[in-house]
């Protein structure tokens, strides 16, 4: 901790410190006297200097949402903190302070230059969001551990690597292992690796490194693998059929059902389940439903595809028909502000300065009108991409429910296994009670045959539980294509009307502005 700093008491972040800083640190002269004047966003600094202040702990940073270079070196900084909501920042110094621990970076994804030299760290973690990495410098820290640098191997961008004044720096073969474990680096501890070095590094830690590098190449691969899961999931999730390319529904109607799994030991289920294979005709019914709900979900794309297509041709037709209309009135309108003021008789330019004016409202006039045509256009167009998508989902959920590739025919084949599973329970039961049952129950399965209300209710409670399982997954399909398809009808309403509203603005804007520059130039011939 520096001198200046142990002289002063622990300052706080507050917006005194931080306006001040940003004043001092803001233009000078007039631009200065202006900044002053009206005030300086936060959310407009890029960068924002704060070493030497004896500051304790980082915070109200929030509003420099923008910041891009942040300098708070030479405090009495504990933790690395209040730093999240600074997602554009490139550069950060934070050395010469009392951190002990890497953390609270996790959102800076963007951050290329980490400075946290002078620092009571032991440990290099925590980086891993950083994967914009280039420089870093840990100096003069208490990092103990060689197996520190392996975990910087991550850091593909990483060419510049400080880690004298730390205890590993004082290892007979520090420089070797972090030249052969960071192949990339170009510079350590504030020097260029020579080539020579590089390549005797490689040679001394050749067999360790091909090893790392292989259990590299394997997480890698089960990183890849878990990745392509993950977006095969969000496709099916998008389809609204995901976890029914499999027996996960019917995974499911078990996973909760204690009484289900008990009578499955019952004698002639095993054979009831071999002549009539319940639960493979139950996944076959859920793969036709997952392949009917991916080709809709390709129809779905390829009308919006369509869709966007159309109104992005009619806009930029517009737009193109809009332009010729603004070019043609420019040089029309040029001509004649240069006949104005080459003009010296006043009613003659009155009468320019009048036909200017028509000119203006014409234009108006035109560009307004071609902006109508195009909201009936694409009102249209609208109206029948929403009437089609409608459409599609409407009978995506009729077939769902009630065709061919249905939940209607789980709930069939459930109920045909629950009465066969309830004759099984029955004859079960009376063979308990004349002493004929030649197989041996588990006592909890012995149980369920007390009298015949119990085993009813028991078969019964298993069906519900299958039956709740296949509505409500039949229900959240419903709910959401349906959901989906009014969040989307609604955006492509408020987008276009957004964009008219916008369209308008701007004409009206264009239009403003030709005319105070037609009666400027009215005014200044007049005092003329």
């Amino acid at each position: 901790m520096n001198r200046l700093c142990q002289s002063m008491e622990p300052r706080v972040m507050d917006d005194d410190l931080l306006k001040l800083a940003v004043a001092e640190q803001g233009p000078r002269e007039e631009a200065g006297q202006l900044a002053k004047q009206e005030g300086i966003l936060f959310k407009d600094v890029l960068s924002l200097q704060l070493d030497f202040q004896n500051i304790l702990r980082i915070d109200n940073l929030w509003q420099f949402e923008n910041l891009r270079k942040l300098q708070l070196d030479n405090n009495i900084i504990e933790r690395i903190e209040g730093l999240e909501n600074l997602t554009h920042l490139v550069w950060l110094d934070l050395s010469f302070n009392n951190i002990e621990t890497i953390e609270g970076l996790d959102t800076l994804v963007n951050l290329e230059d980490l400075s946290l030299f002078n620092n009571r760290i032991s440990k290099i973690d925590s980086l891993d969001a950083l994967v914009k990495l280039q420089v870093l410098s840990l100096g003069n820290n208490q990092i103990f551990n060689m197996m520190n640098v392996i975990y910087l191997r991550r850091f593909k961008d990483l060419r510049t690597l400080s880690l004298s004044g730390n205890p590993i720096s004082e290892a007979e073969d520090y420089k070797m292992f972090v030249c052969a474990y960071l192949p990339d680096l170009v510079y350590l501890d504030f020097r260029r690796i020579d080539d020579l070095t590089r390549e005797l590094a490689e040679i001394k830690h050749q067999y360790t490194i091909d090893e790392l590098k292989h259990r590299e190449e394997l997480t890698q691969a089960q990183w890849e693998e878990a990745q392509a899961q993950k977006e095969e999931l969000e496709a099916h999730k998008a389809a609204f059929i995901e976890h029914l390319n499999g027996s996960f529904l019917f995974d499911s109607m078990y996973a909760e059902d204690v009484e289900g799994n008990k009578l499955s030991f019952l004698p002639g289920v095993g054979e009831l389940l071999e002549a009539y294979p319940f639960k493979d005709k139950f996944v076959i019914i859920c793969l036709n439903i997952f392949e009917y709900g991916l080709k809709q979900q390709e129809k779905r794309k390829m009308e919006i595809d369509t869709f966007n297509e159309c109104i992005q041709e009619a806009i930029q037709e517009n737009q193109e028909q809009g332009k010729r209309k603004i070019a043609e009135f420019e040089e029309k309108h040029l001509l004649n502000l240069s006949a104005i003021r080459d003009e010296s008789e006043m009613p003659v330019i009155e009468m320019k300065i009048v036909e200017c004016g028509e000119d203006i409202t014409q234009l108006f006039n035109v560009l307004m009108t071609l902006e109508m045509q195009l909201v009936e256009q694409l009102e249209e167009t609208i109206n029948i991409f929403e009437r089609n998508i409608v459409d599609l989902v409407g009978l995506f959920i009729e077939n769902v429910q009630s065709s061919w590739c249905t939940m209607a025919q789980c709930r069939d084949l459930e109920s045909h296994h629950h009465e066969k599973l309830l004759e099984i329970s029955i004859n079960t039961l009376e063979k308990i009670v004349k002493g004929e049952l030649d197989e041996d129950l588990p006592d909890d399965v012995r149980a369920l045959f007390v009298d015949k209300d119990t085993i009813v209710n028991a078969v019964g409670a298993s069906h519900d539980i299958h039956l709740l399982k296949i509505d409500n997954r039949e229900d959240e399909l419903v709910t959401r294509v349906n959901s989906w398809c009014t969040q989307l009808v609604d955006k492509i309403h408020t987008d276009e009307i957004m964009r008219n509203r916008k369209r308008v603005k701007e004409i009206n804007q264009y239009v403003d502005h030709m005319q105070n520059e037609l009666d400027n130039l009215e005014f200044g011939d007049i005092l003329d």
